[in-house]
């Protein structure tokens, strides 16, 4: 296995998504997480469908530990002290001072041990006029920008999975790394910051360039029409993507593969600029042959003419489609009490290998006796703990 984070401890005050996946993230390079839940109710996610181990709970939370530890109870505080100065890295996402509130803010984690790094993942960042606001994924999306361009106006309506999570959890523990290594040659740990507003536009940058420059402001289709994307429905109602940016041999060999040569001398279609420009009329035209015919004949047809197309997967497609079975992109984790866990494997490879180590998420409190342990109390003290609802 290519553990490169192995001998990393990491505290992870997360619940949802952005803080799970960020811990996660550290984990899946190795990284030994330790995630701090309430006594009985852990991580809202894993009561989304009952038993505390919801799909959405697996998700974000596999190759982790399980703490349960009741933050305002005074031993927690004893706990903490003890764990701290053992902890590389610290992740939350809490609101903005809710932590600094119950005594495990920066400023007094960073005395118990200086090399910490302290990771905060916040909505809208730690300060500034909304920083009371509650904040979720759908809403950093809106207020980011990126929502005005997916939304059908026509007919509005919020789809797709979380994206303004996962990503400010990516941008999170992309900061850690670059604080770990900066720890390195320091000694000392930092307080990273992330707010999922500044996440979703820097990942947005795109859009934003192009506004600044040209000053007109994107909406749905501005994207595909200049990167020449379309997803077309074929005779079997199947779906089909195509992207053929501005590159003229791919849209010449997408006529030649439909049986349309024509459309290549169409004035409205001979350059990249008139086909981003006439972008409706030519996916009019487009829909009207792929409709024609089931997809299994596209598919054909395109891979014949070296077009860039994909099927719009179904999961099930997903799972069945033979260079994600070569890839190896799942995996069965099997936990003791909860049976078998399908897992999606970490996308970067180290020497060829991505294997992070086969732990399936935990359950609520599961190592919580071992950790305690590991910090030297007694089986008597842990008993008690748990006899008073600290743990």
């Amino acid at each position: 296995m290519a553990r490169v984070l192995e001998g990393t401890r990491v505290l992870e005050f997360g619940t949802f998504i952005s803080g799970p996946c960020a811990g996660m993230l550290l984990a899946d390079l190795g990284a030994d997480v330790v995630k701090i839940e309430q006594p009985g109710k852990g991580d809202p996610f894993r009561g989304y469908e009952g038993k505390l181990y919801s799909p959405q709970f697996r998700s974000y939370n596999a190759r982790k530990r399980s703490l349960t530890l009741d933050l305002k109870a005074p031993q927690a505080r004893e706990v903490l002290e003890r764990l701290v100065p053992q902890t590389d890295v610290l992740v939350e996402n809490y609101r903005p001072g809710v932590l600094d509130g119950l005594g495990y803010g920066w400023d007094r984690l960073h005395e118990l041990n200086p090399r910490l790094v302290y990771c905060s993942i916040a909505g809208f960042g730690s300060a500034g006029p909304y920083v009371d606001r509650p904040c979720y994924d759908t809403v950093a999306q809106a207020l980011s920008g990126y929502l005005s361009q997916c939304v059908d106006p026509g007919n509005p309506r919020v789809v797709g999975p979380a994206l303004a999570d996962a990503v400010s959890g990516m941008y999170a523990a992309y900061g850690v790394l670059g604080a770990l290594l900066e720890r390195g040659r320091t000694g000392k740990g930092r307080h990273v910051e992330v707010a999922m507003l500044d996440s979703l536009i820097a990942f947005g940058t795109t859009s934003f360039a192009g506004y600044f420059a040209t000053g007109k402001i994107p909406g749905p289709l501005s994207r595909p029409s200049v990167s020449q994307s379309y997803a077309l429905t074929c005779a079997d109602g199947k779906l089909i993507a195509l992207h053929l940016a501005a590159v003229d041999k791919f849209f010449q060999s997408l006529t030649a593969a439909i049986g349309r040569p024509e459309l290549a001398s169409d004035e409205r279609f001979t350059s990249p600029r008139s086909r981003t420009a006439n972008y409706e009329a030519l996916t009019a035209e487009l829909q009207s042959v792929f409709r024609q015919q089931p997809r299994a004949h596209w598919l054909a047809r395109l891979t014949e003419h070296d077009v860039p197309h994909a099927p719009v997967a179904t999961l099930d497609e997903v799972c069945a489609d033979p260079q994600v079975q070569h890839n190896a992109v799942f995996q069965k984790l099997f936990h003791p009490t909860q049976g078998e866990v399908m897992n999606v494997r970490r996308p970067v490879l180290y020497d060829g290998d991505r294997d992070a180590g086969a732990v399936p998420p935990p359950m609520l409190g599961e190592h919580s006796e071992s950790i305690l342990s590991e910090l030297g109390y007694s089986k008597e003290t842990i008993e008690a703990m748990t006899r008073d609802g600290v743990i």
